[in-house]
């Protein structure tokens, strides 16, 4: 079976996710192609997602990744989403089938597990969610379902941020417009804004406001070493990088793409061994 799949987004071709799901694909005995569709490249724009869209169902694709910045405003141009896109009201992965095009969010799942087995002592009395966009819905998502007490989530945007709260619906989670007040009373930093990406280097918070008893989740994955996560291990802070979320939410868009339970054990060892 040949199975044909991509990823729309901005400023991707440096993305690991071709090698994440090609090699995983050479392991079971599968044919799969996984191409860069590259807004930044093609002189395209996310106000052309519906072309694309079509272009990629025309073409007999199984489905595509939809990373920054496009993960919310995809979901005007699909037929239905699931459950746990619609709850968090963002989607990385649409799969295009009989005719329809579902849209999924296989971050959150990504993430939840990321930190059940790259953070399993990390205390969640209170954690500080740093960007409110559509991977921060995610792991806002996440972190609710492994049974954080307080979220409190921060935003440059503080509309976005009293946005995420208001979906959650959950007392739990509460907007911030002062994240180092909030930050001296959490057990855990989580960083999901763009600040540390290739291309955007710098940390989202002074160094002076991390200390060793926090512990720090990245959710950037390119590159793996940021310089938050740097900083922080450098204090003594327990850390998680990005690589883990972005593989597991790999694997569950594999099986969606393909119907194939593939061996997350596996891709994640060679997705996160060396930076991609």
């Amino acid at each position: 079976m040949r199975y044909l799949v991509g990823l729309i987004g901005s400023g991707i071709a440096a993305s690991g996710s071709p090698a994440i799901h090609e090699r995983e694909a050479r392991q079971l005995g599968l044919q799969l192609h996984y191409q860069l569709i590259d807004l930044a490249t093609n002189g395209r724009s996310p106000g052309q997602l519906a072309e694309l869209l079509t272009a990629a169902e025309k073409l007999g694709f199984a489905g595509v990744n939809i990373p920054l910045p496009c993960k919310q405003a995809v979901i005007p141009f699909l037929h239905e989403l699931s459950a746990h896109a619609q709850a968090i009201g963002a989607v990385n992965t649409v799969v295009f089938r009989a005719g329809r095009r579902i849209g999924h969010n296989t971050d959150w799942l990504g993430f939840r597990d990321s930190i059940r087995i790259g953070l399993p002592a990390a205390r969640l009395a209170s954690v500080l969610l740093l960007g409110a966009g559509g991977a921060g819905s995610a792991i806002c998502y996440a972190v609710l379902q492994l049974g954080v007490q307080r979220l409190f989530v921060f935003d440059q945007e503080p509309d976005r941020a009293a946005k995420l709260a208001a979906q959650c619906n959950d007392p739990r989670v509460i907007p911030t417009t002062d994240p180092f007040a909030s930050l001296q009373r959490v057990d855990g930093l989580i960083h999901a804004t763009p600040v540390g990406m290739t291309g955007h280097p710098g940390m989202a918070i002074p160094e002076e406001w991390l200390r060793p008893d926090l512990w720090v989740a990245d959710a950037v994955y390119f590159p793996l070493e940021t310089e938050l996560l740097r900083t922080a291990r450098r204090l003594g802070c327990p850390t998680l990088h990005g690589g883990g979320m972005a593989v597991l939410q790999a694997a569950e868009a594999f099986r969606l793409f393909t119907g194939v339970a593939p061996d997350r054990e596996r891709m994640l060892a060679a997705g996160t061994a060396t930076p991609e």
